[in-house]
């Protein structure tokens, strides 16, 4: 059985196709650190209840990979503590991390992920994200 706070490989986003679709039709939102892109992908694929899924993508310009691995792992457990409790159920958000995310702290990582939920949040709901597919 899977805890409140758990974060499972249903939590997650694991195709590219996913991953691009949130990027061409979901909501933008750009801090010093990140772009966050957030929308619904519910039904793709049918795969049981709408939850809300994280996709996380850190590239080489970040550091080497103990640092992208550590950066990841931040973005996934703030993910788990708070912000998957503000989205939408059937909600999907991708987190790209910029160049200067590894030299934060978590509770740094944690003001600037929640920020961009918050506003992502607003226009979602303004856009009718929910209202059906994209």
């Amino acid at each position: 059985m899977r805890t409140q706070l758990s974060f499972a490989a249903a939590d997650r986003l694991h195709r590219s196709a996913e991953f691009l679709r949130l990027q061409r039709s979901g909501v933008r939102f750009e801090s010093p650190h990140f772009v966050v892109y957030a929308g619904n992908l519910a039904g793709y694929p049918d795969d049981g209840p709408a939850r809300a899924r994280l996709g996380v993508t850190v590239s080489r310009r970040v550091g080497i990979a103990v640092v992208r691995n550590r950066v990841k792992r931040r973005v996934r457990e703030i993910f788990r503590r708070v912000i998957r409790d503000n989205l939408p159920a059937g909600a999907s958000i991708v987190v790209i991390a910029r160049a200067g995310a590894a030299t934060l702290e978590s509770p740094a990582i944690d003001n600037e992920l929640t920020m961009a939920v918050r506003n992502l949040s607003g226009r979602m709901a303004a856009k009718g994200a929910f209202a059906g597919r994209n």
